[in-house]
């Protein structure tokens, strides 16, 4: 599993085309070399990525070096936002990174938006345009017409005295498996051979390597997020309709109500979570 998944990396860095290619992410990012592994099925990828990081960087060590990632065929209990637990079949991409990142916050991009943006530019490359939805979707259109959930994220930031030792994310991209009538997947526009899970695994491995590669530009990553950010009706909150305007900085949602301005921040489960369908 994992030597395909390198190999179409390799490939795809060679294509001309990358969207990734250029001088922003002509750094260290790229040529960091990938720690990977592969499990044919899983718990949580998160869970699994948990107990790698405690044997490899113990609580006192310092900033991670060198990206991590997890890879898993099959997922039984993922865990997605708000601690709901999701069964990932095979034909999908599950997986679960830890990423060097700015230790300073002030410095640093979203880690959300940042991958979002990177994965983004991957799926547009292939000619799948996608709207990002507000803290942690990809949406694309589905068969009836209307967005549906193609892609979820997870992210979050490890802590230490105030600095950030790395970036975990989780996702969960649909490929070619079965999904629930709220979400499409990507075979519909891909088809069989496009839409096989390792392909797909290099191009979200190239996707966080972007967002490694931006990490500390969080005004332009913010910017390319809010370019296909999905905004959506108003949200009623505190009994009131508060419109959508866009994102913050820190990737929280802008809203107005009236001459009323906030901005909506959204708190991940600090516990395991895995990448979803």
């Amino acid at each position: 599993m994992i030597g395909r998944i390198a190999a179409e990396r390799r490939r795809l860095i060679g294509l001309a085309r990358a969207p990734w290619r250029g001088e922003a992410v002509a750094g260290p990012a790229l040529g960091s070399p990938w720690r990977l592994r592969g499990v044919p099925v899983c718990a949580s990828t998160e869970g699994n990525l948990d107990r790698w990081l405690e044997h490899a960087w113990p609580a006192g060590s310092g900033p991670l070096q060198a990206p991590l990632a997890l890879v898993a065929r099959q997922q039984r209990f993922g865990h997605g936002q708000q601690g709901r637990s999701w069964f990932s079949p095979p034909g999908g991409v599950w997986l679960s990174a830890a990423l060097p990142w700015p230790e300073d916050p002030a410095e640093a991009a979203a880690p959300g938006l940042a991958v979002a943006v990177g994965l983004a530019l991957q799926l547009e490359q292939l000619g799948v345009p996608v709207r990002l939805k507000w803290p942690n979707d990809l949406l694309l259109q589905g068969a009836d017409g209307e967005l549906a959930k193609l892609a979820g994220l997870l992210p979050r930031l490890r802590f230490r005295g105030g600095r950030i030792r790395w970036a975990r994310l989780g996702v969960g991209l649909n490929g070619r498996n079965p999904v629930p009538a709220a979400a499409t997947n990507l075979r519909r526009s891909l088809g069989p051979w496009g839409s096989e899970p390792l392909r797909l695994a290099a191009r979200v491995l190239l996707a966080l390597e972007w967002a490694m590669a931006w990490s500390r530009r969080p005004e332009e990553v913010r910017q390319l997020a809010e370019q296909r950010l999905h905004l959506g009706p108003a949200l009623l909150l505190d009994g009131e309709d508060w419109r959508p305007l866009g994102l913050a900085g820190d990737g929280g949602l802008r809203l107005q109500c009236g001459p009323r301005l906030r901005v909506l921040q959204r708190r991940f489960d600090a516990g395991p979570f895995g990448a979803i369908p």
